[in-house]
């Protein structure tokens, strides 16, 4: 009797009804039918009718799962040594998945979306996924604005994730409010790589969580639009944790920045910060909150042209962060404005405890750089344009005799930190390491 019950309560666990999803648990198991003794003394399974001995249902992790209601229009590949729930996500104009909408909304967590190169119009998304890798394979993917934005924002917007965005070129955006961006960066930690970010009001944009992170490396930004609106700087950092861009080029703003950061910490090394000629930018570089800003190996620089005088500026809007200081060291400062200023740093708008290193920089023209705060000003030199030499777009630097090769001073430490440079830019975007040992010269361009 007892075991007539065991079967009994078995039989019902087996029989199980489909039922909605609830808080993404897994299907209910399909009926796999009673157990009864049979003739011989032996358990056995009855299957309830029209159940064969193997299901034809698709096999996830060696369990069996629902069908889908429908294939979605998947072009995917196995990603080795990823979960086994992840995908990537093929899109382009032969493959399954044409468009990038589509295959932002099929996307799950953990995915890879690969877009083939091609130009794109009107492909404006939120992104809500929580882990996703997008790439352009092949030659960078354009995609165009087209009057399109997300959320009147910008051409994607990535709402809370840790996301790599890699080899993609954003264009022409444009929104009511006049600060649309290629990226407008919402919360979590996004990195992105050898992108491109040309006529857009705002480049890469983002909010003010203070836990956000922003990584940028050998990407691309100009041709700030010259239209009426807010101030088009090409890379617009607010409150976050932290800023980092390297091995990049900006250029030919129009009366916004080329970089601003209100970041707590900000690290701007080995890119090509210069307006160009004809340009009209504000500062190449601000950090108008101040927090800690470490700018190594760069060429930056202003044209004659330039909205704004100063090169570089720090702490022109007040303190936000409780740590404080600019470490300059190992930059080549160009300034083609003959009443301009390499640095102004608002020491009356900072504590008074707010630091400034500026360390074998290579000052090129007549402006004005002078110790506005306490620290150290070691090593800085001042040489004429026409003492510089390189390719026509990074004539920057030092000739091969020239008396300054090889003279800077290792630059030390701070807060644990080499100040001494470890790689140069190369163009068209990128950095090149430096050889170890080799002697320093002041500049960003060894």
């Amino acid at each position: 009797m007892r075991f007539a019950r065991w079967c009994t309560a078995l039989v019902v666990l087996g029989v199980t009804t489909r039922a909605m999803p609830v808080d993404n648990l897994p299907p209910a198991p399909e009926e796999l039918g009673s157990i009864r003794r049979n003739a011989q003394g032996r358990l056995e399974v009855v299957r309830p009718p029209n159940t064969s001995q193997s299901s034809d249902l698709p096999v996830t992790d060696g369990l069996p799962a629902s069908k889908p209601a429908a294939q979605e229009p998947v072009s995917e590949k196995k990603t080795p040594h990823a979960a086994a729930s992840s995908r990537t996500i093929v899109v382009g104009p032969h493959e399954q998945v044409t468009s990038i909408k589509e295959a932002a909304r099929i996307a799950r967590d953990g995915d890879t979306i690969e877009i083939r190169s091609g130009e794109y119009r009107q492909q404006a998304v939120v992104w809500t996924q929580n882990r996703l890798t997008i790439r352009g394979t092949g030659k960078r993917p354009l995609l165009i604005a087209d009057g399109d934005s997300a959320e009147g924002k910008a051409l994607w917007v990535v709402r809370n994730a840790e996301m790599s965005i890699e080899n993609i070129e954003f264009r022409g955006v444009r929104v009511p409010s006049g600060n649309g961006a290629g990226i407008r960066f919402e919360k979590g930690h996004l990195k992105v790589v050898r992108c491109a970010f040309f006529d857009n009001e705002m480049g890469i944009l983002t909010s003010n969580f203070g836990d956000m992170v922003l990584e940028v490396e050998d990407s691309e930004f100009g041709e700030a639009p010259k239209h009426a609106g807010m101030l088009h700087h090409l890379l617009y950092a607010g409150a976050i944790a932290r800023l980092s861009v390297s091995g990049s080029r900006f250029q030919q703003g129009y009366r916004g920045h080329l970089i601003k950061s209100r970041a707590r910490e900000s690290a701007i090394m080995y890119n090509l910060i210069v307006d160009g000629a004809g340009g009209s930018a504000s500062y190449e570089l601000e950090f108008p909150n101040g927090g800690v800003a470490w700018v190594i190996g760069n060429v930056i620089g202003q044209s004659a042209t330039t909205d704004n005088p100063e090169l570089i500026s720090y702490g022109a809007e007040g303190q936000r962060w409780p740590d404080n200081a600019l470490y300059l060291a190992h930059n080549t400062l160009i300034d083609d404005k003959p009443d301009g200023r390499f640095l102004r740093i608002w020491i009356d708008r900072m504590p008074p405890e707010t630091e400034v290193w500026a360390i074998n920089n290579l000052l090129v023209g007549r402006s004005n750089f002078t110790p506005q705060a306490p620290g150290r000003y070691d090593g800085n030199r001042v040489v004429e344009r026409s003492m510089l030499v390189g390719a026509p777009a990074l004539a920057y630097g030092l000739p091969s005799n020239s008396p300054l090769r090889g003279t800077a001073r290792h630059p030390g430490f701070v807060r644990e930190q080499s100040l001494a440079p470890s790689a140069e830019f190369h163009l068209p975007a990128g950095k090149h390491p430096l050889l170890v040992g080799k002697p320093l010269s002041p500049g960003a361009l060894q």
